[in-house]
């Protein structure tokens, strides 16, 4: 049978979205390549025709998931948008109940990390989420607000995910949301 010029492209798109929503959903150990592979009507033998490994799939879907976060919250945020806007914007149940189409850092960098397999892409990431943060903040400490309050948005999303009480997850995100809104509405010296 053959295919049109573009079928590889689509599967490799196809394959990339699945495992970026996986990974992010379930993480990467528990994201085994068969079940991915037949969840898509796809063999096992065949992911071989698009990645050379399952750590190369991980790299490309931890840049597939920011690149989509990025231009979410572009489009929903607008580039001018304040530190505050995005700050309300991660920290909600629906981003906590939706880990499969979020930030992917939560889930992907603490197993990955826990791994030992921190990488350039995850740098990366965190490097840019630091400077985007950076921008939308005033004063000399810019820099260093900015790794509190990205630690502190993905600590508190991550801890929100991990309690089995709604009450006490609502918590966790409304009073990070509140305290980093606070810092970050902060008039600098």
């Amino acid at each position: 049978m053959r295919y049109s010029e573009d079928h590889k492209a689509k599967t490799h798109q196809l394959i990339l979205e699945e495992a970026s929503r996986r990974f992010r959903r379930d993480g990467v150990g528990a994201t085994g390549l068969q079940p991915l592979m037949k969840a898509l009507g796809l063999t096992h033998g065949g992911f071989y025709a698009h990645f050379k490994s399952k750590d190369e799939l991980v790299e490309k879907a931890l840049q597939h998931a920011t690149s989509n976060l990025r231009a979410s919250l572009a489009m929903h945020l607008g580039p001018d948008a304040p530190a505050s806007a995005l700050i309300d914007t991660y920290l909600t149940p629906e981003h906590r109940s939706n880990p499969d189409r979020g930030c992917p850092l939560p889930t992907m960098s603490a197993e990955l990390g826990q791994r030992g397999q921190a990488s350039a892409t995850t740098d990366q990431v965190v490097n840019d989420r630091l400077a985007n943060l950076a921008d939308k903040l005033d004063g000399d400490d810019a820099e260093d607000k900015s790794v509190l309050v990205l630690s502190a948005l993905v600590g508190a999303l991550l801890l929100s995910r991990s309690v089995s009480d709604e009450a006490l997850s609502d918590r966790l995100l409304n009073s990070a949301r509140e305290q980093l809104n606070k810092l970050v509405e902060a008039p600098t010296d």
